[in-house]
């Protein structure tokens, strides 16, 4: 026989359910939006970090987009067999690999890059245009102060 539901345990009162679905929704409309261009929603931003800052490491990489430094590897490996980055010994500590796009890499994220726009416009739609900027302010801050109870913890905060 079912037991009650204890207050304050319904899914339905529980954000943390809502943001487990809407990340699993991110992750649909990226992937629906993207198709052709073959790249998961982690390699894209393991992709755009390394553009973003050519020379990083891997565990910078990893710490930089919230990502398991243990797993990131696979990511990369991935990356690179595709051609969009490459790996180099570092001069100063040859057991560190440094990260560089290379330009099919940097042509993906130029094409891809309309795509990961309307994933963006697509989560927003159902918010009225004036609560969108709102809402991302607010998930920031959730994502900021809560950073040290990640598995995966940013090093380097984005405002």
């Amino acid at each position: 026989m079912p037991t009650p539901a204890t207050p304050g345990h319904d899914l339905a009162d529980l954000p943390g359910h809502y943001i487990r679905r809407l990340q699993q929704i991110a992750v649909a409309a990226f992937l629906q939006e993207t198709d052709g261009f073959s790249i998961t929603p982690v390699q894209y931003a393991a992709l755009q970090a390394v553009a973003h800052s050519p020379g990083i490491d891997q565990r910078s990489v990893a710490r930089g987009i919230g990502f398991d430094t243990s797993t990131i590897g696979e990511v990369i490996d991935r990356l690179e067999k595709r051609g969009l980055l490459t790996r180099n010994a570092d001069p100063n500590d040859r057991r560190v690999r440094l990260l560089t796009t290379t330009a099919e890499g940097d042509g993906l994220l130029a094409d891809i890059a309309p795509a990961v726009l309307r994933v963006q416009e697509l989560i927003l739609d159902p918010l009225p245009r004036e609560e969108r900027a709102e809402f991302v302010r607010m998930l920031k801050q959730l994502v900021f102060a809560n950073n040290s109870l990640s598995r995966a913890p940013t090093e380097r905060v984005r405002k």
